[in-house]
């Protein structure tokens, strides 16, 4: 079975989302990637409908949407071709840049805050932080944007006293690890861990993309230089829109070779 049939027909039977919007999902990547050239004609519905092992109805509904969007050009007598519509360019950063680049990345992006209050910390999230259940702290949702394109949704958690230290306004023009910083936290270090989730319906709406499609998920914690968790981060982002690069040197030991990190503190946004 081809990943394709898996990814849209066989394996997924349990899935909330039809057929044809996986089937839609898959071509539409792959038209951005480049698979088909404008030259020549995409499969049929017949070969595209045994490619995917799903009936030829569910593949005219994924390829309607295409047409629709603009992605595909039905021709008669000729048949169907992809065409480049175009796609934002994408933010290029290390997820393990340093601090410096993280600055960079905030003042050379748009940032609109969503939602800022101060609730009780999930016990998860006390945990990671080294704090009592039951704590109180500042949450924040924001979306990042470039040249009007979001990319990013993040959701920070904040000790209370420094969250308390700046103002709305300071946080949607002022880089977060700055205001931690002025806050008196000098950021020395951070932890993170990186995977993948679907988009909820209200993630979905603010990156403007489809509920269920899948996002780059980074999730950090932010430490000063006493040691102190200052910074819990989710960050979700848009894969279309967001590129993860990183550099590494080729090491050499008396056993194997292997791969290096040129960088060594992590991070994406603030």
């Amino acid at each position: 079975m081809t990943d394709a049939r898996a990814a849209a027909g066989h394996t997924s039977e349990d899935s909330p989302w039809p057929k044809h919007h996986r089937v839609y999902l898959i071509l539409r990547q792959e038209i951005e990637e480049g698979v088909y050239s404008g030259d020549a004609p995409m499969q049929g519905e017949l070969a595209l409908a045994a490619r995917f092992d799903v009936s030829r109805i569910t593949i005219r509904k994924a390829m309607d949407r295409l047409s629709q969007e603009g992605r595909v050009e039905r021709q008669r007598g000729r048949g169907t071709f992809a065409r480049d519509v175009g796609r934002p360019s994408p933010v290029t950063a290390s997820l393990s840049g340093n601090i410096e680049n993280l600055l960079a990345l905030g003042l050379q992006t748009d940032v609109a805050l969503v939602s800022l209050s101060y609730d009780v910390v999930p016990p998860h999230i006390c945990a990671a932080m080294g704090q009592p259940v039951g704590t109180v702290m500042q949450r924040a949702v924001r979306v990042r944007s470039l040249d009007g394109v979001p990319f990013s949704h993040l959701t920070t958690w904040l000790p209370e006293a420094i969250g308390r230290s700046f103002t709305p306004e300071e946080m949607q023009r002022t880089p977060l690890l700055r205001l931690i910083e002025r806050a008196g936290h000098r950021i020395a270090s951070a932890r993170q861990a990186i995977t993948a989730k679907l988009a909820a319906p209200e993630v979905a709406q603010l990156l403007r993309i489809e509920v269920g499609e899948a996002l780059l998920s980074v999730r950090r914690l932010v430490y000063d230089d006493a040691g102190e968790v200052v910074e819990y981060i989710n960050g979700l982002y848009r894969p279309d829109t967001y590129e993860h690069e990183m550099e590494y040197d080729r090491s050499h030991t008396k056993a194997a070779d292997f791969w290096t990190s040129k960088d060594s503190t992590s991070g994406a946004d603030t």
